[in-house]
C-alpha cells in the first residue's frame, strides 16, 4: 500500500509539474489574466461596488463563492482540531493544585470535595505551575485592547484600506492568545468560554453563507449583493459595499474563534487547564 501510494504521488507530482510548462511567463503583460480579468477589475471595481479596494472587492464580491468555502475550511480545520485533541475527562483529577494570592504558598488538595475555590484568596492552578511576570502581565493588560481596536478597525476599513475579515480576525484572535501566554489560558476562557467560541465560529459562517441565502429570497442569485438594496433602501451599489462588508464580519469572527480553539486546544493538548 506504501509502494502504491508513492507511486500515485509521484505520478500526480510529475503531471502537475508538466503542466507549468503551459503557464504564461512571470508578469507577462500579454497573459489572459493581463488582458482581460485584472483590468476589468480595476476599472469597474469603483464603479460595480463603490469599493475602492479592488483586493477586498474581488475577494469577497467577484470571488465570493471561493472565499466563502475557505472561510467553511478554516471552520473545519478547527473543529477537526477540536474533535482530534479535546480531552472529555469523565472523573475529576485525584489532586488539585491551589496557589495563595497573597503569598504564593501551593496546595495540593486530594480529594475535589476539599474545594477551595470558594476562598477568594486561592486560585486554582496546574501542578506544572511557574510565575508570571508582573511586568509582561502589566504590559499586556494596556496593549490587548488597542490590538483589538484595530483589529475592529481593519474589518471595518477593509473597504477602503488593505484588511478585511481575515486579517483583523487573526489580529483579534491573537490579543486573545497574548492574554493566555501572559496570564494563563484559564484566565482567557474566564473571558470567552470555549461555548462561545465555537458558535462564533460557526455563526460567522452562517453569516456568510446566509447574506448569501438572503440574496436568493429576494429573487437574485447567491451572494449577489446588489439584491439587498430592497431590504436596507439605498441604490445596488451601495448594497454590494454594505453586503461586502456583512460579509467581512463573518470571515473576522469565523476566523477569530477558530484560531483561538486551535491554539487552546494544541498549547495545552485539549486539556483547556493553564496551557502554555
Amino acid at each position: 500500500m506504501k509502494i502504491l501510494g508513492l507511486v500515485i504521488v509521484t505520478l500526480t507530482g510529475a503531471v502537475l509539474i508538466w503542466a507549468t510548462g503551459e503557464f504564461p511567463g512571470w508578469g507577462d503583460p500579454n497573459s489572459p489574466a493581463s488582458l482581460h480579468v485584472s483590468p476589468r477589475y480595476i476599472e469597474k471595481t469603483l464603479e460595480e461596488t463603490s469599493v475602492p479596494n479592488a483586493v477586498t472587492s474581488v475577494l469577497a464580491d467577484y470571488r465570493g463563492y471561493d472565499t466563502m468555502f475557505e472561510t467553511t475550511v478554516i471552520f473545519a480545520a478547527g473543529v477537526s482540531c477540536f474533535m482530534l485533541l479535546r480531552l472529555f475527562a469523565g472523573q475529576e483529577p485525584e489532586a488539585v493544585h491551589y496557589r495563595h494570592l497573597l503569598t504564593g504558598l501551593t496546595l495540593r488538595v486530594r480529594r475535589r470535595k476539599e474545594s477551595l475555590e470558594e476562598l477568594e484568596e486561592f486560585e486554582r492552578m496546574d501542578s506544572l505551575w511557574t510565575p508570571h511576570d508582573i511586568i509582561l502581565r502589566t504590559l499586556c493588560r494596556f496593549l490587548i485592547p488597542f490590538i483589538q481596536l484595530f483589529a475592529l478597525y481593519v474589518i471595518a476599513h477593509g473597504h477602503h484600506s488593505p484588511g478585511g475579515g481575515f486579517q483583523g480576525g487573526v489580529i483579534l484572535g491573537a490579543s486573545l492568545i497574548l492574554l493566555a501566554i501572559a496570564q494563563d489560558m484559564r484566565s482567557a476562557l474566564d473571558r470567552v468560554r470555549e461555548r462561545t467560541l465555537a458558535m462564533l465560529s460557526a455563526l460567522g459562517v452562517s453569516v456568510y453563507a446566509g447574506t448569501g441565502a438572503l440574496c436568493l429570497l429576494l429573487g437574485s442569485n447567491f451572494l449577489d449583493y446588489a439584491a439587498l438594496a430592497k431590504v436596507i433602501w439605498v441604490d445596488p451599489v451601495g448594497a454590494r459595499s454594505l453586503g461586502i462588508f456583512l460579509v467581512e464580519v463573518g470571515v473576522g469572527m469565523a476566523v477569530m474563534a477558530t484560531m483561538i480553539l486551535i491554539y487552546h486546544n494544541l498549547a495545552s493538548e485539549g486539556r483547556l487547564d493553564e496551557g502554555l
